[in-house]
């Protein structure tokens, strides 16, 4: 991180440490879940470059994070699923919110080759950071991604703008494990303008659900990680039931709204499988359509 100055280091080391984890996960269940594996995602890794140990931290601890890892890789899968589809039907847009260490780009070559553009946005400290990363590892920036450095505070909308997105044509809008960093009102404020963009555009997110929906043996790992966030200065500020959410997103104006629950995802990825991988209900998915 030669060249950025300190207090730009600090910012990007303390913000990424929540993405570092996901791309550990991910990581992770290559590494102990047998095949078929929901998502194959080794460039994370070689991007959060933890060291040797990584293993051995107490947040990789392989049984106790196993219903974690599955959430955080049958979103991922999800979401990449979706932006294929619609890539396959002709939209050419996908925006990637709180993008911390997504790879998609790098995996999925073939998808910029076929027109579509992603805006990968986040805050300016962890995507410089971002991007020195994916330098020093000889896979730089492809014309076709942009990454769009905001301020979430302020004008990120204006930023994307600005960065080429457009407003009239359909796109993807994807952000993941960020509505409980957000008040309902900025909730409600993203839901609106994505509802505002061009027909046939797309909306997926995920969102916490309150504590006393997960399931009982999840609890004890959730209240770490809120206090963990609170002690960042990154509270958990939002949770919702399903039926909440739906009813924000119906509001904001979409013209569909369906949650994907940890059922669905089970279902989809994980039927067939006998060691017992399979998703937490805190975390689950809302897809709605402009």
């Amino acid at each position: 991180m030669t060249g950025m100055g300190d207090d730009t280091i600090a910012d990007a080391v303390a913000a990424d440490h929540t993405a570092i984890r996901v791309a550990l996960w991910r990581a992770l269940h290559l590494r102990a879940d047998p095949p078929p594996h929901v998502i194959e995602d080794e460039i994370g890794l070689r991007l959060a470059d933890p060291g040797d140990g990584w293993r051995d931290r107490p947040d990789m601890d392989v049984h106790a994070t196993r219903r974690t890892r599955a959430s955080i890789v049958a979103r991922a899968r999800f979401v990449e699923d979706l932006v294929v589809e619609r890539v396959g039907e002709g939209v050419d847009q996908y925006v990637v919110l709180g993008a911390g260490l997504d790879t998609f780009a790098q995996r999925r070559p073939e998808a910029g080759a076929r027109g579509l553009r992603v805006f990968e946005v986040d805050r300016a400290g962890p995507q410089a950071w971002k991007r020195r990363r994916l330098a020093d590892l000889g896979l730089g920036v492809p014309p076709w991604l942009r990454l769009v450095p905001v301020d979430f505070e302020g004008d990120w909308w204006g930023q994307l703008l600005a960065a080429g997105f457009d407003t009239g044509r359909p796109a993807v809008v994807a952000s993941a494990g960020v509505t409980m960093y957000l008040t309902t009102e900025a909730v409600e404020a993203t839901f609106r303008l994505v509802a505002g963009l061009a027909p046939g555009s797309m909306l997926v997110t995920t969102f916490l659900r309150p504590i006393e929906d997960v399931e009982p043996e999840e609890r004890p790992q959730l209240e770490v990680a809120m206090k963990g966030a609170r002690a960042a200065g990154t509270p958990f500020l939002s949770f919702y039931r399903p039926p909440q959410i739906l009813a924000l997103a119906s509001a904001a104006g979409f013209r569909e709204v369906r949650h994907i629950s940890a059922a669905d995802l089970e279902q989809r990825y994980f039927a067939g499988r006998t060691d017992g991988l399979r998703p937490s209900r805190g975390e689950e998915l809302l897809m709605a359509v402009v």
